[in-house]
């Protein structure tokens, strides 16, 4: 039978050749980096991301924290301080606490509500039932008025590895809500 001899001792051959690099172990620590790289970068990438959001979160918390100073004790509203105004101010504060965050992506809502148990501080849709960006209200109140005021901020964020993704809203974007919430001072109007 022709051919037919030629198969044991090319599957004897192909045996011989998996038992010499069985114990070759030359290239074994390129084999196990390959194995452990992609799970490393994706972690260092998530890793990043995340402090990154973390930072950005509480620079945005300290910027609130000035501005609802100047609501809580009556500055704004004895300076009859305007939406634009007050929005620069947010914005000066923003580029001095936070360089790295733009005006552009910044947006701040402040409301009054007749009680506390009447607050509603869930996390806020930026576009309205048309699709259109919102429009934020600006209603420092008077002297004894409770005040929500929401500051918020839309991140760009960068999709890692294995799925990983912090976004939140659409264009790969992550949307930041610092919300704070005072009865404001018997200030003198």
């Amino acid at each position: 039978m022709p051919g037919g001899s030629t198969k044991p001792a090319a599957m004897s051959h192909l045996l011989a050749r998996l038992r010499t690099l069985s114990r070759d172990r030359s290239a074994a620590t390129i084999i196990e980096f390959a194995a452990v790289a992609a799970p490393f970068i994706a972690l260092l990438i998530a890793t990043l991301q995340t402090s990154l959001v973390f930072f950005a979160q509480q620079s945005l918390e300290t910027v609130s924290e000035d501005l609802s100073r100047q609501i809580l004790t009556g500055a704004v509203r004895n300076s009859n301080t305007s939406r634009d105004d007050f929005q620069q101010a947010a914005c000066n504060t923003l580029r001095k606490d936070a360089p790295y965050m733009s005006c552009a992506n910044l947006m701040v809502d402040v409301q009054t509500a007749d009680s506390f148990a009447d607050i509603d501080t869930s996390t806020p849709s930026i576009y309205d039932k048309d699709g259109n960006p919102k429009t934020w209200q600006f209603n420092t109140g008077t002297a004894g008025s409770i005040v929500v005021m929401r500051t918020m901020y839309l991140l760009p964020v960068i999709g890692g590895p294995l799925g990983f993704n912090l976004a939140n809203t659409d264009g790969s974007r992550r949307l930041l809500v610092a919300t704070a919430v005072f009865q404001t001072e018997p200030y003198l109007t």
